[in-house]
């Protein structure tokens, strides 16, 4: 008897408990005045969280919100658009592209070009105001044979842009935008006070998703010889950075401007933490020469130089320091002056020479026209020359 009452006493509260479940389920409500709230049972009718009193303006700590606020207005978008026609005429008829363009590592993060109409590519990529008077650095190769270029600001407002100028020699480029109440240039910061592990903000539109904000560090100062502009000293920071930077800022934690996102390092194309900035010495520097002159000027003595590793010393029996000249352009100011191949440059213009990029930046430096002394080791005899310094070429590439 005791036992049936016990399995009775256990059926009723079974059922009393599921008939609980499913009005708790569906109309929660219904409990509302038995002192059950609605959230499927609970037994309590308000819920106390602990808030805090922080005063919503404070930054929180380690915030980087004022450097962004500073400098991101001045971080604009850059539309172009290319004739599709005209560009594979001129993809025809030059088919230089520079050492990057076939590299599966090294990528310009430029958006995606996805054509809308059978005239028209449009691409995306970032630029940086500069100057109260509507200047714009970016990338050369995010207007490279642009047909139109259009800039979006940060608060909407798009306008028409005019090329200044270019230098595909270090990949910069100077834009010139009119609109009214321009956002406030950025602040230049001072290459030399950026140092290895400082904190550093990418600032840019990447994947076209509007303007965004990556924070990292610096990784390296100085980078060079990745063979993706001729002149080289890259900043590499481990910022996220992606198809849409290319041309945007890299800010410092005051908000500074230290430097203009230009590549990275990937076989997707997307962020591997592995980026590299132009220097904002070197921007300011090329910005300045474009303005005043529509390019920058640099000197040029005609020479194909080497790197002169243990292997080749060992091999050609060099035992001095310089770079090997394998090559002398016929009629070049090398070859008037008298530099032959097999040479070892050892100093120009009293500046010693150790390797390809301080040759280049000791003579892009000399005004053309003017006259550099050089010294040169042939077959293990020092030779002095003195040179007439010539105008760099414009590369081929350039549309």
């Amino acid at each position: 008897m005791v036992k049936r009452l016990w399995l009775l006493f256990a059926q009723i509260v079974t059922a009393l408990l599921a008939i609980l479940f499913i009005v708790g389920t569906f109309k929660p409500h219904w409990l509302d005045s038995s002192g059950f709230n609605n959230l499927g049972g609970g037994l309590l009718s308000t819920v106390t969280v602990k808030e805090s009193n922080i005063d919503p303006s404070t930054p929180n700590p380690g915030s980087h919100h004022e450097a962004v606020k500073r400098s991101m207005p001045a971080v604009v978008n850059v539309f172009t658009s290319k004739n599709i026609a005209k560009e594979k005429k001129r993809n025809k008829s030059n088919n230089q592209n520079g050492p990057h363009q076939n590299d599966p590592w090294f990528n310009f993060f430029f958006g995606d070009q996805a054509p809308n109409s059978e005239d028209t590519n449009p691409s995306l990529g970032s630029g940086v105001i500069v100057s109260s008077e509507g200047l714009v650095l970016t990338n050369q190769h995010v207007i490279e044979g642009a047909d139109q270029i259009e800039v979006a600001l940060a608060d909407g407002r798009k306008t028409r842009a005019t090329l200044i100028g270019r230098d595909p020699d270090t990949d910069l480029a100077v834009l010139k935008i009119n609109v009214p109440n321009l956002p406030n240039p950025i602040t230049f910061g001072k290459i030399e006070s950026v140092r290895v592990g400082d904190v550093v903000l990418a600032i840019g539109n990447p994947f076209g998703v509007g303007q965004t904000v990556t924070s990292g560090i610096v990784s390296a100062l100085g980078r060079e010889q990745l063979g993706i502009n001729t002149f080289e000293n890259f900043i590499q920071t481990d910022a996220a950075i992606n198809p849409g930077n290319s041309g945007g800022a890299l800010v410092d934690t005051r908000g500074h401007l230290i430097g203009i996102n230009t590549a990275i390092y990937s076989r997707s194309g997307g962020s591997m933490g592995i980026g590299f900035a132009i220097p904002v010495s070197t921007a300011k520097e090329v910005m300045e020469s474009i303005i005043k002159n529509g390019g920058v000027i640099r000197g040029w003595i005609g020479v194909e130089p080497q790197n002169i590793t243990a292997d080749v010393a060992q091999t050609l029996n060099i035992k001095t320091d310089g770079v090997l000249i394998n090559g002398v352009l016929k009629g070049g100011p090398a070859d008037k002056a008298g530099i032959q191949p097999g040479d070892v440059l050892k100093k120009i213009d009293n500046k010693n020479v150790s390797n390809i990029t301080e040759l280049l930046n000791n003579i892009s430096k000399l005004a053309p026209g003017s006259k550099a002394s050089a010294l040169v080791n042939r077959k293990g005899k020092d030779i002095d020359l003195e040179i007439q310094i010539g105008k760099r070429p414009k590369p081929k590439s350039v549309r």
